[in-house]
């Protein structure tokens, strides 16, 4: 093989199944989490706000942009063109299920169920919870000090919801990431739990001190403020039907195993279907459910020159390798 067979045999990627990063976007300003491919992006140490939620598989894109012409003359010859319909779809399976992987898949509403207090109501989505610890000055994203009577309902492995009490306010709610809007706070029947029943400030506890509880990963929307209050978390519960829609930005990378490395990004992906699974057989009787997450890609305006765009598809080609 000649050097220059070598170089041309390296312009053809190989890799394995995609993996999935995804970032919150500012809903109230519509304002993505950047994408850029000029800054390294280590795939095992994503750069802060991006998470990456593993391996997903039967990933099918799709664009539904048309290109028009306009035709002039006697015989309508076409003398322009345009792009109408500007509009990409994504669908997925989430390999592993987890709180982000289940809300993107919902999406709709997801709600963190809070450990309930046994002299309270039955609620669908969760009952009266046992009362919330304030958190104490020094609290971070990834350690939460309490005092001593917070830390006695603690234990090494319990999940957590940390955010403010619910004030009876109007629009979004949630620390840093958006987890609910509110349309009208009668409604929500002054449940001051209710931002930590859809925040996704949510962790592990992975350790647990005289004066602390230090968590397994750093809480996605960053160090709590100094009203916030910690609750236990027993499980996660999402409700088909409501009105919420789920909007992320997503980066979805094909890893060189052989030759470049593939990059999808997506600034706006919003709800594009039902919550849905897919459920295979292991070994009878043994089963395996996958999530199905399917999206609709919204417009965002490039900085650059102000182009709409809905993906970007970046190649990073292999070292050496020929360029056509």
């Amino acid at each position: 093989m000649t050097e220059a067979d070598e170089m041309r045999r390296q312009m053809q990627p190989v890799s394995g199944a995609l993996r999935a990063f995804f970032a919150p976007v500012n809903r109230e300003r519509e304002m993505a989490t950047v994408f850029d491919p000029s800054r390294e992006f280590a795939l095992d140490a994503p750069p802060a706000p991006w998470v990456d939620l593993g391996w997903v598989s039967d990933v099918q894109r799709s664009a539904t942009a048309k290109v028009e012409s306009v035709r002039t003359g006697t015989k309508a010859m076409a003398k322009l063109q345009f792009r109408t319909m500007s509009e990409a779809r994504v669908t997925l399976e989430f390999c592993e299920w987890g709180k982000l992987q289940m809300a993107l898949a919902a999406g709709s509403q997801h709600m963190n169920v809070l450990a309930g207090d046994a002299g309270g109501g039955v609620r669908a989505a969760g009952s009266t919870a046992l009362a919330a610890s304030p958190v104490v000055a020094g609290s971070t994203a990834s350690e939460l000090f309490l005092d001593t009577n917070g830390l006695a309902g603690f234990n090494v492995g319990d999940l957590v919801a940390v955010d403010v009490d619910y004030a009876q306010q109007a629009g979004y709610v949630g620390s840093g990431i958006a987890g609910a809007y509110v349309a009208d706070p009668s409604k929500v029947n002054h449940d001051a739990d209710y931002v930590r029943r859809v925040t996704f400030n949510v962790g592990r506890v992975e350790e647990k001190t005289l004066t602390s509880l230090k968590l397994q990963q750093p809480l996605l929307g960053g160090t709590p403020t100094s009203s916030a209050r910690v609750q236990k978390v027993v499980g996660f519960v999402d409700r088909e039907g409501a009105s919420f829609l789920q909007e992320w930005s997503a980066l979805f990378v094909m890893p060189e195993v052989s030759g470049g490395r593939i990059c999808f990004y997506y600034p706006r992906l919003v709800a594009g279907g039902p919550a849905e699974e897919r459920v295979t057989e292991l070994a009878s009787p043994y089963r395996v459910a996958a999530l199905r997450a399917s999206f609709v890609a919204l417009p965002w305006e490039d900085e650059t020159d102000g182009e709409p765009v809905v993906c970007y598809r970046s190649f990073f080609p292999a070292s050496g390798s020929a360029m056509y």
